[in-house]
């Protein structure tokens, strides 16, 4: 008899996929997005039942389902804090967070700036179309000031959010732009993310041609950082403050220790614990 061990079965990208048919729109970016995510775990080879998807409310919240991992439907602007509980209080898991740029930096803001403050080893990937696709388009916090719409004619007039900025202040210490035309290069970016030891945010810039056609333009601006990744915070922050928000690539990637939960020993019996009491 051989006592060779048996090599384990290579994953491929469909290992991680449900049979759950996505119910995007016509040309929607979460499609390749969803693609791409599935290459990156096949990548790296984690075994489904060691994943698990979280995310808020949205169009790109569905993820989860359309995946074959664990996965978690959370509440609007939640999904990090579910996130970051569930890696916390299980280590072993990789653990991804996926959403929007409404229910990440809208009513989420608050719980993204700690996230990245916190910098628990976690994957946040936000689908940013600058709109709220699933709601009918209005304008999120990443809409341009000027972008004229039934909803708020004459644009808003409010400054653009900018995530990458924050998220490198707050303290992320992986910062990545990627493109939903690019899957290759987005489940790429996807599977570094997972593997870098701490808080990783990846934007990926993915098209709601349906209230935003004029995004397909997108594919013609997008372009690779001319720039090496670097590991110097202020560097990179004069990288994405000057950034004409389309280039694509790892813009940091620190060495900031993640965050480790406190091991407390494990409870004993209820009469040792009331023996601790007793008068």
């Amino acid at each position: 008899m051989n006592d060779l061990a048996v090599p384990a079965a290579v994953l491929g990208a469909a290992a991680y996929k449900s049979a759950v048919k996505p119910i995007w729109c016509p040309g929607c970016g979460d499609f390749t997005v969803l693609g791409s995510i599935t290459k990156a775990l096949a990548l790296i080879q984690r075994p489904p039942h060691e994943v698990a998807v979280v995310s808020g409310i949205g169009c790109s919240s569905r993820i989860p389902a359309y995946t074959q991992c664990y996965g978690f439907h959370g509440v609007h602007g939640r999904a990090l804090a579910a996130g970051t509980g569930l890696k916390v209080a299980r280590p072993e898991l990789t653990v991804l967070v996926a959403g929007g740029d409404g229910d990440g930096y809208s009513i989420g803001g608050n719980h993204f700036m700690h996230a990245c403050r916190r910098n628990v080893d976690l994957t946040y990937i936000v689908m940013d179309n600058h709109v709220y696709g699933m709601t009918k388009g209005q304008a999120s916090p990443t809409t341009e000031p000027d972008w004229d719409n039934k909803l708020s004619p004459g644009g808003t007039g409010i400054r653009s959010f900018h995530p990458l900025v924050i998220a490198l202040a707050a303290g992320a210490s992986f910062v990545a732009r990627a493109f939903s035309g690019d899957p290759n290069g987005t489940a790429e970016i996807i599977a570094r993310g997972i593997r870098h030891p701490g808080f990783a945010f990846i934007e990926v810039l993915s098209p709601c041609v349906t209230f935003r056609p004029e995004q397909r333009e997108w594919k013609t601006r997008v372009h690779r950082a001319a720039v090496e990744t670097t590991d110097d915070p202020a560097r990179a922050a004069r990288r994405i403050m000057t950034d004409d928000g389309f280039n694509i690539g790892v813009l940091y990637a620190g060495e900031r220790k993640p965050y480790e939960a406190a091991r407390h020993p494990q409870p004993g019996a209820a009469a040792d614990f009331e023996a601790e009491f007793e008068l």
